[in-house]
């Protein structure tokens, strides 16, 4: 099975994360409440990808951002997700491919796939938020 990469920004401000509700039209993980993010294209590294796809997903560019893990989520494709914290950035959020978009508290957010959960956790665990 090949594997194919992606990135997902897990947006803090202060205390609180920014989830999305996907699309009921997408292929992967429809409606669901997920980390936002999308695939790596071919010549990309992670960083281009972080760039692009936080414009495309919600209009802003990061000023300040840490990668933070690298996870696998098997859905209909094998998906290598790296996570990265942004903690700042220019321009208004607006979602752009997303049904909708929320600040959830980090400590109670609930994501609907069990690798973004995972990544919620490890930015508590390692106190990134503060």
């Amino acid at each position: 099975m090949d594997v194919h990469e992606c990135v997902s920004f897990i947006l803090l401000s202060e205390s609180q994360v920014l989830l999305e509700k996907r699309s009921e039209s997408k292929e992967t993980d429809p409606g669901v409440i997920t980390i936002p993010g999308g695939h790596i294209e071919h010549g990309e590294n992670q960083v281009q990808a972080l760039f692009r796809e936080l414009k495309e997903e919600l209009n802003v560019t990061p000023t300040h951002y840490t990668f933070l893990c690298s996870l696998y989520h098997p859905t209909s494709e094998l998906q290598l997700i790296h996570y990265f914290v942004v903690s700042q950035w220019t321009g208004k959020i607006t979602a752009q491919e997303a049904d909708s978009i929320e600040w959830y508290p980090l400590n109670t957010a609930s994501a609907g796939i069990t690798v973004d959960g995972v990544a919620l956790k490890e930015v508590e665990r390692v106190g990134m938020f503060l």
